[in-house]
């Protein structure tokens, strides 16, 4: 009687996980898959009879951190959960049967017997695709009021409506842009300190141009080099595109008047990074730092000549990844993995 009462509780407590709408799977300590409820069926298009008995580290799901690197191998939160017993909350971009990357904010915590030992854990997860396009949109918003308004009174109205004031230095989801204009040095010996000045002046008032538009922000030009930051990883895709058009359109106007073309590379880079004042007393400015921006200057070094290319992370925050294409997997300093590069058709 005892027996069929246990059994009975269990069988209820996985009828009410399937009644919620959040996805939820269970995994003994092997990460083989032992349940799998409907909501994780509705989120992921995996029906539970395609994944029963699998490991989550056959990458049924190649989930990926916001700086694009593939955890169900390496940095699985499920393992750590399994190896050290302390819940993780986290957002991870899994991939949906249709091939589609999505953020999710997934909570994993062990299940124990009843001496205390693991011998599962349970992961919940919550597809946030509306949750980020808001964020986005409000951020987006938040930049357009900014044009209407002085600095001074947007952050005063803003510290109001806070109950305590942010610090100045703050981590952001951003995607980061960096361009360079290709052969500088060579272009800089052969023409006059005027004219590599008009060149560039050219070249970096088409960038800013076409970054506000796209709703970025230029964070610095150093050298013969642009970067420009934004909220949003398909504006960034877009104000490279549209660059590139409008310096092929320069360069016919250079060509007609027998002046050498400009070519330039560009490469994107997403995921977190930190915000803040950088400088002395007598000169400041708001950047942004951090091994995003350093994988995009990364990037922008080994993509080919007047093309866009981007990391997974980015990728993965792409709403037409149709319109992209694989290129290869390239070492970055600084990063154990090779980095998947994508190009823009």
């Amino acid at each position: 009687m005892g027996k069929r009462n246990k059994n009975e509780e269990s069988l209820n407590s996985l009828s009410l996980l399937n009644d919620i709408f959040d996805g939820v799977y269970i995994v003994d300590k092997d990460r083989k898959i032992l349940f799998w409820n409907k909501g994780a069926e509705d989120v992921t298009g995996y029906k539970s009879a395609e994944v029963a008995g699998k490991h989550c580290s056959d990458n049924i799901l190649n989930h990926i951190d916001e700086k694009g690197n593939l955890i169900c191998k390496t940095d699985c939160p499920l393992k750590k959960t399994l190896e050290t017993g302390k819940k993780i909350k986290t957002k991870v971009y899994p991939l949906h049967k249709s091939k589609k990357r999505f953020p999710v904010m997934t909570h994993i915590a062990p299940i124990k017997d009843k001496e205390g030992n693991i011998v599962a854990a349970i992961e919940v997860f919550r597809d946030i695709t509306k949750e980020e396009e808001f964020r986005i949109l409000q951020e987006k918003f938040n930049r357009l009021i900014k044009k209407y308004v002085s600095s001074a009174t947007y952050d005063d109205v803003l510290n109001e409506a806070r109950s305590n004031a942010a610090s100045t230095a703050h981590k952001k989801d951003l995607s980061v842009l960096y361009l360079d204009i290709v052969g500088f040095t060579g272009y800089s010996e052969k023409h006059s300190p005027e004219n590599v000045t008009q060149m560039l002046n050219e070249v970096f008032g088409i960038c800013e141009i076409i970054t506000k538009e796209c709703f970025g922000d230029i964070d610095k030009f150093i050298g013969d080099a642009v970067m420009a930051i934004f909220i949003d990883a398909n504006d960034a895709a877009n104000a490279a595109v549209k660059i590139l058009r409008a310096l092929s359109k320069m360069n016919k106007n250079r060509t007609e008047k027998n002046q050498e073309k400009i070519n330039v590379r560009i490469g994107i880079n997403s995921g977190e990074v930190i915000q803040g004042t950088v400088g002395t007393v007598n000169r400041r400015d708001l950047t942004v730092i951090g091994d995003v921006v350093n994988t995009a200057s990364r990037i922008q070094n080994i993509s080919p000549v007047n093309t866009v290319a981007v990391s997974e992370s980015t990728y993965s925050r792409i709403k037409q990844p149709e319109d992209f294409k694989f290129y290869k997997e390239v070492k970055v300093k600084g990063k154990a993995n090779p980095v998947p590069i994508y190009l823009r058709k």
